[in-house]
C-alpha cells in the first residue's frame, strides 16, 4: 500500500562470481547529489536493505501446478533439481510473495552476471492504522513527517521484516558525509558528530562511539597528571638517598652470586642504573598517582552515566523500553527436535501418550538440554586457563635457562647485560603469545556459547562477552601479575634457594625491585598490543581481504571484464565486497583491556593514560573509517544503554583498587622505606637504608656446587642478599626477623587503609555528581509541568462544551431548575452530583455525547497528571467544583 510518509527499498539479488571495486560509484545521483547507486531504475525510490539468495546452477522445480523457473549459466536449460535445492527455490518464491503482500515492490536486476536478481520498495503505511507485524509506531519514534525516517530506523523497519530468513542482508552505504566530517585522519582534533552517527548506524553503535569518545576525553587530564609524576621522578632521582647508596662504590656491599657455580660475588654499585630508573616510577608521588586514577575511574563511570542520560534525552529513548527477542534459529531448531524426539517416543509408547503431550507442549530448553554444554564449558575454560598459565610458566623457565646460559659466557659484555636481554626478550615472546592465544580464545568463546543453546540474540551476546573478557583479561594480564606479585617470592635465599627440573635456580628480582621489571612488562605488552592488534591488525586483515578477493577476480575472461567497465557498478555488487560486520564485541573488548591497563596497574607505569590516549585518537578515527568504507553498513539497532559492558567497567575500577594497594605494599619500596624512616633511622632520614634492607650470608654455608668456582673476590667470607633475615651469627640464623613481620603488617594495614580511603572517595564522588544532568532535570520538570497544563486544559475545555450542549438542547423541567439540571445529565455525571439514577426524554442523547468525555476521564485517571489533576479540583472555584463532581 504506498505512502507519501515513507517510501524505502531493499536490493533482493543472487550471489555473483563478478565483484567489482568501489571506485566510480559517487557520481552526483538523482537526489541532492547522492549516488544514483543508490536507487531503482526509475532514479527515485531509494534502496535502504539487501538481500542476497545464493544460488549456483538453473534449476526447474515443479511445486503442485505451478512451473518456477530461474535463469542460470549460460543459455536456458531446465534441469531436475535435488530436493532440497528445490524446496529452498518454492520457499523462497513464498517469501518473496509475502514480502510483496507486506507493501513491498519488486524490480529485477538484470546487470548481475549470470544472476538474476530483484530490488523491492518497501511502502509503510504510517499514521494511518496500517501497521502490520513488528513494524509499529511506538517502537520508532515518530515525531515529524518531514523527516520521517531517517537513515538507521529505514534499514531497522526492514530488517525487522525478513532478517530471520536469509542467508545475507545488509544495508547500502551511503557515507559521503560521515567520510569527510568523521572518517579522516585529518580530523583528529573534531569532536565526533555523535547524532550524525547515531542517524545513519543506529543507537547501539552511536552509543560505542559516543563512550569511547567521553572515554578518550577523560584521558587527557589523567595523562597530564601521570606525565607530572614521571617528570617529579626525573627531578628527584639524584636526591634520592637510597639510590646514591647504591651507586656509592665507597659502601662496597659485596653480593651473594646470582647464579649456582659459574656465577661470582658482585658489588652492589654495578646495578647503579636500575636503581635509578626505579625511582622514576617507584617514589611518593606514584601513591598520589594509584589514588588520583581510582577517583578518575569513579569520575569516568559518573560522567559517562550522565552522558548516557543526555543521549538518551535527545535521541527520545528515555521513554524505550527493551523489546521481546525472537529466539534464535539454532534454538528453534533444538528445540524442534527435541519435540519430534519426544513425539517418536509417544508413538512407540502409546499407554503414556497424554503424559508425553503435555512434555511437548513446553516451549523452552530445560538446564537437562543444556547440562551437556555447561559442562563441556566448565572443563573448556579450566584448561584454558591452564594453557595460559604453562605459557607464562613457559617463559619463566626461558628467563631462567637463558640467564644461567647467558651468565656461562666468557664474554664479559655478555655478562653484564644478562638481565636486560633476558627482559626484554622474554616480554617480546609474552607479548607474541599473547597476541596468538587472543585470537584463539575469541573463536573458543563463540564456540563455546554455541554449545550453551542462548535462546536469544541478547542472551548470546551476554554469554559470548563475559567468556571472551574472562579469558582475554587472564590472557593479558597473567604475565604481570606474576612479576607483580610471585617474582622473586619463592626464591629462597642462599644456601637455600628452590629450583626448577632441579637444575635452575628460580629467578629473583633485580636489586633495585621488581616495580621496574613490572613497568618494562606493562609498557612492552600495553604498547605492542596496541600497535599490532588494535591498528596493524584492523588494517592489514580488511586490505588483505581485499587483495584476496581481487586476485580472485582476475580469473574472469576479457570479455566480461570489458563488459564490467562498459558500464557502472551498482552499489549493492560494491557494498557486497565489503567485510562483514560482526559486532561491537571485539571494538569494546580491546578498550575494555586497555581501560584494565590504564587502571590497574598505573601505579607501576604513571605513563600509561598517555599511551592509551595516544592510541585512541587514532583508534576513533581508524575505527571510524573502518565502518566506513571497510565494513557492510550493520543493522541500526536500538540501545537505551551500553550493556553489560558498564559492569564490567565498574568492576574493573573496584578490582584496580585492590591492585593498586598491592603493588604500591608488596611491589615497590614505599612501605619499607616509610617503616625504616620512622622506626629504624636513627637521624629520621632514610640514610642506611640499604645496609637495613641487605642480610648476610656466611659463604660458608653454601651447599656443594653452589658457590663460586672461581672468584674475583677470594677474600670473601660474607655476602649480602635482599631480605629480612637473622644473620649467620644468630640463635635464629637465618630466620625471618623482626623487621620482616613489622614491614608485613605495614604492608597490609596500608592495603586495608588505602582501599577504604579510595572507596570512600570513590563513594564520595559518585554522590556529588548527580546521574542527571542540571539543564536536563530542569527540562524534564518543565516538561511535565507542560504536560499537566495542557491535559487540564482540554479537560476543563470539554466540560464546558458538554455543559453548554446540555443547557441549550435539553429542555427543563417544571420542578427546581437544579433538578431539571440534573435530569440531562448522563447517568454517571447525575450520580456524581448527587442525583439519584434515573431521567426523563433525552437521557439516552445526553450518555451518547458524554461517552467521549468519560473515556477522556478514564484515559486522564491513568496519566502522570492525575494526582495535579486531583490538586486542582480542590480549588474553590466554581469550575474546578464542578469538574470534581463530574
Amino acid at each position: 500500500v504506498p505512502s507519501p510518509l515513507f517510501q524505502g527499498g531493499v536490493l533482493v539479488t543472487d550471489q555473483s562470481p563478478l565483484l567489482s571495486s568501489r571506485a566510480g560509484c559517487w557520481a552526483s545521483g538523482p537526489q541532492d547529489g547522492q549516488s544514483s547507486c543508490q536507487f531503482f531504475s526509475d532514479g527515485r525510490r531509494k534502496v535502504d536493505y539487501v538481500l542476497v539468495f545464493y544460488q549456483r546452477k538453473q534449476i526447474s522445480v515443479r511445486g503442485g501446478d505451478r512451473l518456477h523457473r530461474l535463469s542460470g549459466g549460460l543459455g536456458c536449460v531446465e534441469l531436475e533439481a535435488d530436493p532440497v535445492e528445490g524446496e529452498m527455490v518454492l520457499i523462497r518464491e513464498e517469501f518473496e510473495a509475502r514480502l510483496l503482500e507486506a507493501g513491498l515492490e519488486m524490480e529485477r536486476d538484470t546487470e548481475v552476471r549470470d544472476q538474476p536478481a530483484c530490488v523491492c520498495s518497501v511502502c509503510v503505511c504510517a499514521l494511518c492504522g496500517c501497521w502490520s507485524g513488528v513494524i509499529s509506531g511506538e517502537i520508532f519514534n515518530i515525531t515529524s513527517k518531514d523527516t520521517f525516517f531517517d537513515n538507521a530506523t529505514r534499514s531497522r523497519i526492514v530488517s525487522l521484516s525478513f532478517r530471520m530468513f536469509l542467508s545475507l542482508c545488509f544495508s547500502l552505504t551511503q557515507y559521503s558525509l560521515l567520510h569527510d566530517e568523521w572518517a579522516r585522519y585529518g580530523a583528529f582534533y573534531k569532536y565526533q558528530p555523535v547524532d550524525l552517527i547515531r542517524k545513519y548506524f543506529g543507537e547501539k553503535i552511536g552509543l560505542y562511539f559516543a563512550w569511547l569518545g567521553v572515554y578518550t576525553q577523560l584521558l587527557i587530564p589523567a595523562s597530564m597528571v601521570g606525565i607530572i609524576v614521571f617528570c617529579y621522578g626525573c627531578y628527584t632521582v639524584d636526591m634520592d638517598v637510597p639510590s646514591l647508596e647504591m651507586c656509592d662504590k665507597q659502601q662496597n656491599f659485596t653480593m651473594c652470586p646470582l647464579c649456582d657455580g659459574v656465577c661470582d660475588y658482585w658489588h652492589l654499585s654495578t646495578a647503579c642504573g636500575t636503581a635509578r630508573a626505579s625511582h622514576l616510577f617507584d617514589n611518593p608521588a606514584t601513591v598520589f598517582f594509584a589514588i588520583f586514577m581510582s577517583l578518575w575511574v569513579a569520575t569516568f563511570l559518573e560522567h559517562w552515566k550522565r552522558r548516557q542520560i543526555s543521549l538518551n534525552h535527545s535521541w527520545d529513548l528515555t521513554g524505550l523500553e527493551e523489546e521481546e527477542d525472537h529466539p534464535r534459529p539454532k534454538y528453534e531448531t533444538v528445540l524442534l527436535q527435541k519435540r519430534q524426539m519426544m513425539r517418536n517416543k509417544e508413538k512407540k509408547n502409546e499407554k503414556k501418550k497424554k503424559k508425553k503431550k503435555i512434555e511437548t507442549g513446553v516451549e523452552k530448553l530445560t538446564w537437562r538440554d543444556r547440562l551437556p554444554g555447561y559442562l563441556i564449558n566448565i572443563s573448556s575454560i579450566l584448561f584454558m586457563f591452564g594453557l595460559t598459565f604453562s605459557a607464562v610458566f613457559g617463559v619463566i623457565v626461558y628467563r631462567i635457562v637463558v640467564s644461567a646460559l647467558m651468565a656461562m659466557s666468557p664474554d664479559p659484555e655478555t655478562k653484564s647485560n644478562v638481565r636486560v636481554t633476558v627482559t626484554a626478550t622474554a616480554v617480546i615472546i609474552n607479548l607474541v603469545v599473547i597476541l596468538i592465544l587472543d585470537e584463539i580464545y575469541g573463536a573458543v568463546a563463540v564456540w563455546l556459547t554455541e554449545l550453551e543453546i542462548p535462546r536469544t540474540e541478547s542472551n548470546f551476546e551476554q554469554h559470548l562477552i563475559l567468556k571472551a573478557f574472562l579469558l582475554k583479561f587472564m590472557n593479558a594480564y597473567a604475565p604481570i601479575l606474576y612479576v607483580a606479585f610471585f617474582k622473586g617470592r619463592f626464591a629462597g635465599r642462599p644456601g637455600d634457594y628452590v629450583y626448577v627440573f632441579n637444575d635452575y635456580r628460580m629467578e629473583e628480582c633485580a636489586p633495585g625491585g621488581c616495580l621496574i621489571e613490572l613497568c618494562i612488562q606493562l609498557s612492552i605488552i600495553m604498547v605492542g598490543k596496541q600497535l599490532i592488534q588494535n591498528n596493524v591488525f584492523e588494517i592489514g586483515i580488511p586490505k588483505l581481504k581485499k587483495l584476496i578477493r581481487a586476485w580472485k577476480g582476475k580469473g574472469i575472461s576479457l570479455e566480461e571484464r570489458e563488459e564490467q567497465r562498459a558500464r557502472p557498478p551498482q552499489q549493492w555488487n560494491l557494498d557486497y565486497t565489503l567485510v562483514p560486520f560482526e559486532g561491537l564485541t571485539p571494538e569494546y573488548m580491546e578498550m575494555i583491556i586497555q581501560f584494565g591497563f590504564v587502571s590497574l596497574f598505573v601505579a607501576s607505569f604513571p605513563l600509561a593514560p598517555l599511551f592509551a590516549l595516544l592510541n585512541n585518537v587514532i583508534e576513533i578515527r581508524l575505527d571510524a573509517k573502518k565502518f566506513v568504507t571497510e565494513l557492510r553498513r550493520p543493522d541500526a539497532v536500538q540501545a537505551k544503554d551500553i550493556g553489560i559492558w558498564y559492569n564490567i567497567l565498574s568492576g574493573m575500577g573496584k578490582f584496580s583498587v585492590i591492585i593498586n594497594a598491592f603493588v604500591i605494599s608488596f611491589t615497590s619500596d614505599f612501605i619499607p622505606r616509610l617503616v625504616y624512616q620512622y622506626m629504624y633511622s636513627q637521624t629520621g632520614t632514610m640514610h642506611g637504608f640499604i645496609d637495613h634492607t641487605l642480610s648476610h650470608f656466611n659463604v660458608s654455608n653454601f651447599r656443594p656446587g653452589n658457590a663460586p668456582t672461581s672468584s674475583y673476590l677470594p677474600e670473601t667470607t660474607v655476602c649480602r642478599y635482599k631480605d629480612y633475615r637473622e644473620p649467620p651469627w644468630s640463635a635464629e640464623a637465618y630466620q625471618f626477623s623482626k623487621t620482616y613481620w613489622a614491614v608485613l603488617a605495614a604492608r597490609l594495614a596500608f592495603v586495608i587503609l588505602f582501599q577504604n580511603l579510595v572507596m570512600f572517595l570513590s563513594l564520595l564522588v559518585a554522590w556529588v555528581i548527580p546521574d542527571v544532568p542540571k539543564n536536563i532535570s530542569e527540562q524534564l520538570k518543565r516538561e511535565k509541568t507542560l504536560l499537566v497544563d495542557v491535559f487540564l486544559r482540554e479537560e476543563k475545555e470539554k466540560f464546558h462544551l458538554l455543559q453548554s450542549l446540555f443547557s441549550s438542547k435539553d429542555q427543563p423541567s417544571q420542578g427546581h431548575p437544579d433538578t431539571a439540571h440534573f435530569r440531562t445529565l448522563p447517568l454517571g455525571l447525575s450520580q456524581g452530583l448527587g442525583q439519584p439514577p434515573g431521567g426523563e426524554g433525552g437521557e439516552s442523547r445526553a450518555r451518547c455525547r458524554a461517552a467521549s468525555f468519560s473515556q477522556f476521564t478514564r484515559q486522564m485517571s491513568m496519566s502522570p497528571s492525575n494526582n495535579a489533576g486531583r490538586q486542582m479540583s480542590m480549588s474553590p472555584s466554581n469550575d474546578a467544583t464542578r469538574h470534581t463532581a463530574v
